[in-house]
């Protein structure tokens, strides 16, 4: 009896069920299966094509990977969609985890619970070459000086009311496209993105998109990282948590970030 036991622990752990069973199991929506949202649509480099089941973009990617280090299989990830705002709001969920680039905020995690982070974003101004032309520089005196927009649900608004302080108040918008609709209009001068978000902003969606600079997350107070977003009091969160701490340990989490965010190096920091 202890032979046979001891084989098949063995074999759960190298098929990954050794993991479901010992840590995930009854604590996602459907049994055996991990429920995981993405936006609709969901934009590169978190996710490519829209298609977050085929494992490529960097969310994509680390879901997958999170999901194997918990013992699931890709054919046990199920995707499902919703909106930012949806997501954030309290009452029953359609998901086990969430990745549509949430950022940990004290205000949001009274509502739904976050895992530990799984991306430090680096903050990036976007605007357009026709407003680098006319003289704006990636310098805090400049950045003051320009007409912003921002979206309300994101932690754009505090950055650039605190850190920024502009001359004008910036224009409050819905969401992102509302955002670079109004940046390609002509009716605002820039933008505050997370880094990678802005990078393909400016070179797919906005005309004449362009990056004045990033400001360095290691010199903010409260760097702006990214979590999971499950719904309050999940009882899966230390399973995810410590996957992520595995996948970190193990340099998986930077594999992923070096192969799918690595446009976001290079560009300069706001001075």
């Amino acid at each position: 009896m202890k032979t046979i036991l001891t084989a098949a622990v063995l074999s759960a752990v190298a098929t990954g069920a050794f993991a479901a069973d010992h840590c995930a199991a009854g604590k996602t929506l459907t049994d055996g299966t991990l429920t995981i949202a993405t936006g609709n649509p969901a934009y590169y480099p978190w996710v490519l094509n829209d298609a977050p089941e085929a494992g490529e973009g960097f969310e994509a990617a680390v879901a997958y990977a999170l999901a194997k280090e918990m013992g699931f299989g890709a054919d046990q990830v199920t995707w499902v969609r919703t909106s930012f705002d949806e997501a954030i709001q309290p009452g029953v969920k359609n998901f086990d985890l969430n990745m549509q680039q949430y950022s940990i905020t004290e205000e949001r995690d009274k509502v739904v619970d976050f895992s530990a982070p799984y991306y430090t974003a680096p903050q990036a101004v976007l605007t357009t070459q026709a407003i680098v032309d006319g003289g704006a520089t990636g310098t805090m005196e400049s950045l003051k000086g320009l007409k912003w927009g921002v979206v309300a649900s994101t932690t754009a608004l505090p950055v650039v009311m605190e850190q920024i302080e502009p001359d004008a108040s910036p224009l409050v918008y819905d969401d992102n496209t509302n955002v670079t609709a109004a940046l390609q209009a002509g009716q605002i001068d820039a933008a505050l993105f997370d880094l990678p978000t802005a990078l393909y902003l400016s070179a797919v969606v906005v005309e004449g998109g362009a990056i004045l600079g990033q400001f360095d997350p290691a010199a903010a107070e409260n760097p702006d990282q990214f979590g999971m977003l499950m719904p309050e009091g999940s009882a899966l969160k230390a399973c995810v948590d410590e996957a992520l701490a595995a996948m970190t340990d193990s340099g998986k989490l930077a594999e992923i970030e070096a192969q799918w965010l690595q446009e976001a190096t290079g560009v300069p920091l706001i001075q």
